[in-house]
């Protein structure tokens, strides 16, 4: 009997859960290799990839249904969570359902700014580590590869990317709401990724010149420092130079807060209680949670995007249309793929069926024959049982198939395969 397997996608993002979930079931780049073999070990699956970004964690693995549930319950107990109180936060996507997703996620489809192009690197960098792990087989290879072009494609096909906005240009928007002249404002930026990265592009391109860029490694914060014109220190400044800041924006890959209350107090006095503007854009917080309670500072997390956000989602209602168009044709072509290799993997161990018939009869015939049977007899009862054999599973496949129009076709294979 062979085990039905399918493509799933298991997640938990903006949409399902709020932050303070979704910062707990994160997983830091350091621990995804070790995940990833821990995962593909204890449930047995055979491909796994796992997403983890400031708005969504996902883990994308080919494997039956009842391993899907345990899959679910080792994100679970890996982020010691009670799997009670995580369950109606998660998503579970399967073959097709699964393949577009994917693909909606890569397009930008799916991210809390409609068309924003980060999440294409964040994906194909998950492959990459999921491959470095060794846990993507030719299937998520063939999948992976189908769900770049197709996103490319949307990409150079659509206006889903036109006016660029992210995360980041939501926290720089409001920045400029707020400050409307961003020239004599300033800014201090914590982390040298690629969000505060974009960030201070937003922020150069809205006037901004007083930048800091803080950094766990020095020399980063001086690389990215540089092609802005930007100061640069290392995360233990932070503390001195943070009441020097009218703006903090951070993310960071850090498991653990940087910015406390008692040092956004200790500021704010310093700064003789003049306002201080902070948004976390990073998955576990950057900063505490208790800063918002200060008078003061006014603190935004990624959720409290979602306003601005929502003003550029009607600017791309047609793209999206567009693209999710292309999407189900490019998930349709994998798919006839993936029936295809199916195909070509049942014709295979059919064939190898008959040929274990053919040797099993054939090695009882030579021993008859070695006993002094009469040849004749021996022939004829080899050859009425080796047609019967062979003739048997298909004759029963096709009465089924023409009792039954609506014959589910792996139940057909198996029957087949039943020689």
């Amino acid at each position: 009997m062979i085990q039905v397997t399918a493509i799933f996608a298991l997640g938990i993002n903006h949409k399902t859960a709020p932050v303070a979930l979704r910062e707990q079931v994160a997983f830091a780049p350091e621990q995804l290799p070790e995940a990833l073999r821990e995962l593909t070990t204890l449930t047995s699956i055979s491909d796994a990839v796992i997403l983890s970004t400031c708005n969504r964690t996902e883990l994308y693995f080919n494997g039956s249904a009842s391993q899907a549930e345990q899959v679910i319950a080792w994100l679970a107990q890996f982020h010691a969570l009670d799997g009670h109180e995580l369950q109606p936060h998660l998503y579970l996507h399967q073959d097709t359902a699964a393949t577009e997703h994917l693909m909606q996620v890569a397009a930008g489809l799916d991210s809390l700014v409609l068309g924003e192009p980060q999440i294409f690197g964040q994906v194909k960098q998950a492959y990459n580590q999921a491959r470095s792990a060794g846990t993507v087989n030719p299937q998520f290879e063939r999948l992976f590869q189908k769900t770049f072009a197709v996103a490319k494609q949307v990409r150079t096909e659509t206006d889903i990317g036109a006016n660029a906005v992210s995360v980041a240009f939501a926290a720089v928007s409001l920045a400029k709401q707020i400050f409307g002249n961003l020239a004599k404002v300033r800014v201090l930026l914590i982390g040298a990724g690629e969000t505060i990265e974009l960030v201070a592009k937003h922020l150069q391109e809205q006037g901004a010149v007083q930048l800091t860029v803080a950094n766990r490694t020095y020399e980063r914060a001086v690389h990215l420092a540089q092609q802005f014109s930007a100061s640069a220190i290392t995360l233990a400044q932070v503390p001195v130079k943070l009441a020097d800041a009218d703006i903090v924006i951070s993310s960071t890959a850090s498991t653990l807060p940087i910015v406390g209350k008692g040092m956004v107090e200790q500021a704010l006095k310093q700064r003789k209680h003049k306002p201080m503007f902070l948004v976390d854009l990073a998955v576990p917080r950057d900063i505490e949670q208790q800063v918002a309670e200060l008078e003061d500072a006014y603190l935004y997390t990624v959720d409290d995007l979602q306003s601005i956000v929502a003003q550029n989602l009607s600017n791309r209602q047609q793209a999206a249309e567009q693209a999710k168009q292309m999407i189900a044709v490019g998930a349709a072509e994998f798919a006839q793929w993936l029936t295809l290799q199916g195909s070509v993997d049942w014709l295979r161990d059919y064939r190898q069926r008959c040929e274990d018939v053919r040797s099993e009869l054939l090695a009882k015939a030579v021993n008859q024959l070695a006993a002094g049977q009469d040849a004749e007899k021996v022939l004829a009862e080899f050859s009425t049982k080796l047609s019967n054999r062979l003739m048997h599973s298909p004759t029963k496949a096709i009465r089924q198939l023409v009792q039954d129009d609506e014959l589910n076709k792996q139940t057909l294979i198996n029957t087949l395969l039943d020689l």
